[in-house]
């Protein structure tokens, strides 16, 4: 279906509601990384160019109710610092009479940023009348929070009701790149780690879709554990070694590829003493956290010849430098790999490789976790259902602005 692009709207001398994830990692009052910041920095300077005004809206963390320490006051700071020259405007909500009118009484090319829209618990509930007093602010509504397109949330579905609507940049680079992956080009590698098997739907994709899976992280062991072989300490749980036993007996059981051997410790420590075993010699009193060389190895032998490679999840417990070996490896191996489409997607598996200073080496790293997973075992987002039925709803109605070519 079709969606208005940013491009065809007539966005000029407007004012725009601009929805962006700046949900970024934060510690004592400072921001660790402004990933995400930077990657909504295309949209904003392509609207100031159109002499927009821009009302930044966001959600950040897990507020109950109005909460200082979860105001959007750091993120403005920040977006200042990598926006030096323009202005920037902090509102103290993100409605009422106040709020309307500063904004309107404000000039062009200013950025006005709304308080926490968690602080309203309609927001989570996807509540029309809190989407309608968002809407009134504003002539026309741009999703660039790819973040949180899978929640249907009043800032990313319901206040689609009431403006006419499009995907920012961000978005769309986000939902093109990761196409890629839906009907890959073979041969084709998914990579999956991670601690447990959540991600059914994913799963089964990759499986249908793609010629091998290679699993790493605490999902290996509920598969070695289907099958019998004892993973010591490590960890598993019923349910997960209950759906890699149906995996394990389906058709697609040869698509499965285990580790061959894994870094052990002896206790759950940065400092444990490490060694190699092979994955049938895990002992009762040790816990595996790494992949080992030979299975590093394995995986690079099967990646080596794919033309696409979809990557979800740590191969190891990456928060350890010692433990993060296999996923450092393998970022670096896909890196190398220049022929290929190598995409990651997932929270965990993305701060790993911006960690290591190796997501510039990849096609498409993902600025969201589950956002990224669902769309990439759905093939669909509930933003992007939206923004389709907003082109139904508008397209009569909006003027289509002609492209030059």
């Amino acid at each position: 279906m079709k969606r208005f692009l940013l491009t065809e709207l007539p966005i000029k001398n407007k004012t725009i509601f601009l929805r962006v994830d700046y949900n970024v990692p934060f510690s004592e009052g400072k921001i660790i990384d402004n990933t995400k910041i930077k990657a909504s920095l295309p949209t904003i300077r392509y609207l100031l160019q159109n002499n927009c005004k821009i009302i930044l809206a966001t959600h950040f963390g897990r507020p109950k109710g109005f909460s200082t320490e979860y105001s959007v006051k750091p993120l403005v700071k920040e977006l200042q610092k990598l926006l030096p020259t323009r202005r920037i405007v902090k509102l103290n909500d993100c409605l009422g009479k106040k709020v309307l009118e500063t904004i309107r009484q404000g000039k062009p090319q200013t950025i006005f940023m709304l308080e926490n829209l968690r602080f309203y618990p309609e927001e989570e509930k996807n509540d029309s009348f809190f989407a309608h007093s968002l809407a009134n602010l504003a002539e026309l509504y741009v999703n660039d929070a790819f973040g949180v397109a899978h929640r249907k949330h009043a800032s990313v579905c319901a206040i689609t009701e009431f403006l006419p609507s499009a995907p920012g940049l961000l978005l769309e680079t986000e939902i093109r790149s990761l196409s890629q992956a839906l009907n890959p080009e073979k041969p084709s590698v998914w990579i999956m780690g991670g601690a447990k098997l959540d991600k059914i739907a994913l799963l089964e994709r990759a499986l249908k879709k793609y010629d091998y899976v290679l699993i790493g992280g605490a999902l290996a062991f509920s598969f070695l554990k289907a099958k019998g072989i004892p993973v010591g300490a490590s960890k598993t749980d019923a349910a997960s070694n209950e759906v890699a036993r149906k995996i394990l007996n389906s058709k697609y059981a040869s698509k499965i590829v285990l580790p061959v051997d894994f870094a052990v410790a002896e206790t759950f420590s940065p400092r444990a003493k490490v060694s190699t075993v092979e994955y049938n010699q895990i002992q009762p009193h040790q816990v595996a956290l790494d992949l080992g060389t030979k299975t590093i190895a394995l995986f690079r032998k099967y990646l080596s010849s794919a033309k696409t490679i979809v990557w979800n999840g740590p191969l190891g417990y990456v928060e350890w430098a010692q433990f993060a070996v296999s996923t450092k490896e393998i970022a670096r191996f896909l890196g190398k790999m220049e022929d290929s489409i190598t995409i990651v997607g997932g929270g965990e598996t993305a701060e790993a490789i911006l960690k290591f200073h190796l997501h510039h080496k990849l096609t498409h790293v993902s600025t969201g976790g589950g956002a990224a997973l669902e769309f990439l075992a759905e093939g669909d987002l509930p933003a992007l259902q939206c923004l389709e039925k907003n082109y139904q709803k508008f397209r009569k109605r909006i003027p289509v602005v002609k492209q030059a070519n």
